[in-house]
């Protein structure tokens, strides 16, 4: 079940954030004006309210909060563990994971986490029943998986939609993707794996070459449009 987050976002304020990190303190000093530099050059995001300061039009949505147990010498302890998804439906997103013993701190957790998480997904359109040439789908077919679950990701014509289930469709739709096939296996009822296997499958777009040429006729694009 997917949960929107439905309490109003706050605007950030830079001036009363203090930095911790180098990273940051270029972004409050305004060395570092965009998301895509420290993508690009591999720059350590530790904190999330770069994301907040260098995208602040990210949406959030809560995937899931369920009740876990592990056992201790002095008995069972019960703890929330929160999955989030975050994303600017424009080339950007994130998932991440947090436990606590109330919900509130969990799901704060696990939006801080998926802001840490956040990439740069390729977009354009592979295919062969289209080829407009717009970002409105994928570039070519990618796989991701995390435990059982896995899941495929094949490029769609315009007009097909997000053919997916809840949870992949929440993500691949804060991602910017308007139009997917997707093929499923595993135990998908297990909301983080499917998150992080389509998460995965994102991801490893990015890791896949192509020829000069290949650009403008898939029309690949990373990041915003």
């Amino acid at each position: 079940m997917v949960i929107t987050v439905a309490a109003e976002k706050k605007k950030f304020n830079v001036d009363a954030w203090e930095p911790k990190t180098q990273v940051g303190k270029k972004v409050k000093e305004g060395t570092i004006t965009d998301i895509d530099y420290i993508i690009d050059n591999g720059l350590p995001l530790l904190e999330p309210e770069i994301v907040d300061a260098l995208l602040p039009d990210l949406e959030e949505q809560v995937l899931d909060v369920s009740l876990v147990q592990r056992m201790h010498k002095s008995g069972r302890r019960a703890r929330f563990r929160a999955t989030a998804v975050v994303g600017n439906r424009n080339g950007f997103v994130g998932v991440g994971m947090g436990k606590s013993k109330e919900v509130g701190p969990a799901i704060r957790k696990a939006i801080a986490h998926a802001k840490l998480s956040l990439i740069k997904v390729r977009t354009g359109c592979g295919s062969w029943e289209c080829g407009c040439g717009t970002a409105h789908s994928i570039p070519f077919a990618a796989k991701g998986s995390c435990g059982s679950v896995k899941v495929e990701l094949l490029p769609a014509p315009r007009g097909v939609g997000l053919v997916a289930g809840n949870v992949a469709k929440a993500v691949l739709g804060l991602a910017g993707i308007k139009d997917i096939w997707t093929k499923t296996f595993g135990d998908t009822r297990t909301t983080y794996n499917f998150a992080i296997a389509t998460f995965d499958s994102l991801n490893n777009l990015n890791f896949v070459g192509y020829l000069p040429e290949h650009k403008k006729t898939l029309g690949i694009n990373e990041g915003r449009v």
